[in-house]
This record gives C-alpha cells, sequence and structure tokens, in this order.
C-alpha cells in the first residue's frame, strides 16, 4: 500500500465512523444514552478535525510529489465541509453532550423529543456525512483509479455524488421537523388537574 494511502485511510474511516454515529443519535430514547454517544462524537470529530488539518498543514510545508502533497491533494475537496463541522458541529454536538447530561441522571430516563430534535439537526450530522463522503472519494481516488478522472465518469460522478448529498440533507431536515413538531406538542394533562380547572 502507498504511503500516501496509509496516511488516508484513518481519516477517512474516523470521519465515516462519526458520520454514522451523529445518523444514529436522533434513534436513541434513553438521554444517558445520547450522552454517552455524543461524547464519543465528539471525540471522533475532533480527531478528524485533527488529522485533516494535519495531512493538510504537512501537504502545504512539503514540495514536489511527495507522498504528504499526494495526501492534501486527496483532502483537498474534504477540507470545506470540515471547516463547516469546526464552526457549526462541534458547538452543536458540545452542546447536545451537556444538554443530555442533565437528563441522564438516572439510566432510564426517557430522552426529551427537544434532546433528539438537535441530535437530529442538519447541521448536526450533514457536515460530518458530507466529509466523510468526500474523504473515502478522494482515498478512492488517490488509489490509483484513473477511471474516475476520465471525462464519461467524472460527470456522472459528481452528478450522483451531488444527488446523493441533496437526499442525505433532505432526510435530515424531514427528521429534524418531525422531532420538532413532537416536542412542541403539549402533554396530556391529568384527569385530576382536568378536575381543578372545571370546579
Amino acid at each position: 500500500m502507498d504511503s500516501h494511502l496509509v496516511v488516508l485511510l484513518p481519516v477517512a474511516a474516523v470521519w465515516l465512523a462519526a458520520g454514522l454515529l451523529a445518523d444514529g443519535l436522533p434513534r436513541l430514547e434513553r438521554a444517558c444514552s445520547i450522552r454517552r454517544r455524543s461524547g464519543w462524537l465528539l471525540g471522533l470529530v475532533l480527531s478528524g478535525l485533527a488529522l485533516t488539518s494535519v495531512v493538510l498543514v504537512a501537504g502545504l510545508l512539503s514540495g514536489g510529489d511527495a507522498p504528504a502533497d499526494r495526501a492534501a491533494a486527496a483532502l483537498d475537496v474534504a477540507a470545506v465541509p470540515a471547516l463547516v463541522v469546526a464552526v457549526c458541529t462541534v458547538r452543536r454536538v458540545r452542546r447536545l453532550w451537556a444538554g443530555a447530561g442533565a437528563f441522564a441522571t438516572a439510566p432510564d430516563t426517557p430522552a426529551p423529543y427537544g434532546l433528539r430534535a438537535a441530535a437530529a439537526h442538519p447541521l448536526m450530522g450533514l457536515p460530518l456525512q458530507v466529509t466523510a463522503l468526500l474523504a473515502v472519494a478522494g482515498m478512492i481516488a488517490a488509489s490509483g483509479g484513473d477511471q474516475l478522472t476520465e471525462p464519461g465518469v467524472t460527470g456522472p460522478a459528481i452528478t450522483a455524488g451531488a444527488l446523493g448529498i441533496l437526499a442525505v440533507g433532505i432526510r435530515h431536515a424531514l427528521r429534524h421537523n418531525r422531532l420538532s413538531e413532537r416536542a412542541r406538542v403539549p402533554e396530556p394533562a391529568s384527569p385530576g388537574a382536568t378536575r381543578a380547572l372545571h370546579v
């Protein structure tokens, strides 16, 4: 295996794990599970940002056709969504982790819909999954897949990737809206409270 692929493989693996973990957060029904997994997610996100920035800086500092240059060139396309992760997603994951901690004092405390809606926010999962997709695509291109750069393949591949990202974004938005609507529905009043109101 080429040395630049050895560098790219852990970067892509960390981003892929973070994207999968973020996708499963809104499905968790216990606050302690959301707190634990959001802590893991925060660690993965910070690791992915650190690895990506190290590879990109090493590519800037080295000259010529060194392995660091090839690894950085493969991650160039993932730099923009990684920046969105650094600006938006890290703060949201930290707030989710802290918010889940307020509810997770008992192990069986159910996660409120508001907490699950925060976990389903498009700026939580979408930038992570786009970064993972582009990091994996860069690794595949750097592995010598010259077929991806042919004129008849590049256009359809970019179109399929853009449509996939759009579908993931729509899915995140719909799931966030559904959980937000459930969080706004007031809980039914107890029968005793209803009788007290009528007296």
